[in-house]
């Protein structure tokens, strides 16, 4: 069989596999002495000069006296999202059997509906893939990994995995299937077998999404500063609006996980600088608003990321701020639209489960959200639909809310046992350690969390604060 290093899909669209919702990877040392990188001379960029960390942040475009401009600045991506897919349908009404173009357009719209977080172009990518199928449908690897970053956006992350390795037994040099393979593998809890996914990907292709891949590996394991090294070069590398806000937002997310408000806010600005259209940089501004107590300012650009961009995650943030500064009503309909959302995004095949377990175990059904996890879960000899750390955290906190803590002590360990870096998971599984009287446990692990992050959420941090000092109070002593 012929083998083949490059194909049709065209290099601006190498992030649209990146659909992982825990952030960035990275990767030191993760597969060897050689390091994930080494052999590539990726890593030694700290002191290169490259980084753009340290210069002056120019100012947000974002913000309440900024609507304008991101009203005019999403319109524009609305529009450039878009522009891909439009062109491409024009080449096809001319040259309707045009295989590689339709797996072009697939890759459009999967992108189209990243950029714009409206998950209703997803049937079309469906479409376009399965027509370039129709068309050749041997040897034609562009597609097959089309469907793997399809699956991937649909959260299916078992689909995923199995098309991007059909894409690589076709063309073992497709970059993009490589890519999907690794966030497939991430999500199903692989971890060993993911970092050597990221290994491949970088050596394939030394690009803004290998690299991505590779921070995120770096960040999973908590290693936080070789992971920040990779997004300043993905976002000294990156040839787009979009992949340098995605690089950005995570530098911010980087920071902000540490506790360093002043770094995460200059990583947004300076993504805003970038891409004004970004919601996911707009949203790293309010978290930062809200840290520092600048309730109005955080709340404004809440609802703007929530017009623009009603995504559940998004539309729950801005609602649990609400619920923290004591408008509850406010908050319930939040609440209500991130079911509303959630229910949309399963209409076009999204999987969206362990996303809204840690939500409607605060705000809604524990025992629902407890029966979604576990239909997660493989049948005997079977595999996961989705495992890892993320997994693990939302599992441990819905037992927690129905009582059952000795079952979800496990779990959160489990969430903090490959050294990712959340104060949240150490958050739950402090609360757990409270709720089973193990207080010296406890009280380790609330001000883990604390010191690492103490504006980790606007709801639970003053929640770890008041259990912490419930702990280690002279009455909490004397009893």
């Amino acid at each position: 069989m012929k083998r083949r290093q490059g194909s049709p899909v065209s290099r601006g669209r190498v992030l649209v596999g990146l659909v992982c919702v825990a952030g960035l990877v990275g990767v030191a040392s993760l597969v060897g002495a050689a390091g994930l990188v080494g052999a590539a001379g990726l890593v030694g960029t700290a002191g290169s000069g490259r980084g753009t960390a340290s210069a002056q942040a120019p100012p947000g475009a974002a913000g309440a006296g900024g609507t304008a401009a991101v009203d005019e600045a999403w319109s524009s991506a609305g529009r450039a999202a878009a522009a891909p897919a439009a062109g491409l349908r024009d080449r096809l009404d001319r040259v309707p059997g045009d295989w590689s173009a339709w797996a072009e357009l697939g890759l459009a719209y999967v992108e189209q509906a990243r950029v714009t977080g409206d998950p209703t172009s997803y049937p079309r990518a469906d479409g376009a893939f399965a027509r370039s199928l129709e068309l050749r449908p041997a040897e034609n690897d562009p597609a097959l990994a089309g469907q793997a970053a399809l699956a991937a956006a649909r959260h299916d992350f078992p689909g995923a995995l199995r098309a991007a390795d059909t894409a690589i037994a076709v063309n073992p040099f497709n970059a993009t299937a490589h890519g999907v393979r690794f966030d497939a593998l991430v999500e199903l809890g692989r971890y060993p077998e993911a970092w050597q996914a990221a290994q491949t990907g970088v050596d394939l292709r030394p690009d803004v999404a290998s690299l991505a891949r590779i921070a995120y590996a770096f960040e999973l394991r908590g290693e936080s500063d070789q992971a920040a090294t990779m997004l300043r070069r993905v976002a000294d590398d990156a040839t787009s609006a979009a992949d340098a806000a995605f690089a950005y937002f995570h530098l911010g997310e980087l920071a902000r996980h540490s506790g360093d408000l002043a770094g995460a806010d200059e990583a947004y600005r300076r993504g805003q600088a970038r891409d004004p259209a970004s919601v996911s940089l707009l949203v790293g501004r309010a978290r930062v608003a809200a840290a520092r107590g600048e309730s109005e300012a955080a709340l404004a650009d809440y609802a703007v990321a929530a017009t623009r961009s009603p995504q559940p995650w998004i539309v729950a943030e801005y609602g649990e701020l609400l619920e923290a500064l004591g408008r509850p009503g406010e908050a319930a309909r939040q609440y209500s639209l991130v079911r509303s959302t959630a229910a949309l995004m399963r209409a076009q095949g999204v999987e969206v489960d362990v996303e809204l377990a840690l939500f409607e175990a605060d705000h809604g059904d524990p025992a629902a959200a407890l029966a979604a996890l576990a239909a997660l879960s493989p049948a005997p000899g079977g595999e996961p639909y989705r495992a890892g750390v993320f997994v693990d955290d939302a599992r441990g906190w819905v037992l927690h809310q129905l009582g059952r803590d000795d079952e979800a002590l496990a779990s959160a360990r489990s969430a903090l046992g490959l050294g990712t870096r959340r104060a949240l998971f150490s958050y739950h599984r402090g609360v757990v350690h409270a709720a089973l009287g193990q207080t010296e446990a406890a009280v380790a692990d609330l001000r883990a969390a604390l010191g690492t992050d103490p504006h980790f959420s606007p709801l639970h941090a003053p929640r770890a604060q008041a259990l912490l000092e419930s702990l280690t109070s002279p009455e909490a002593g004397a009893r």
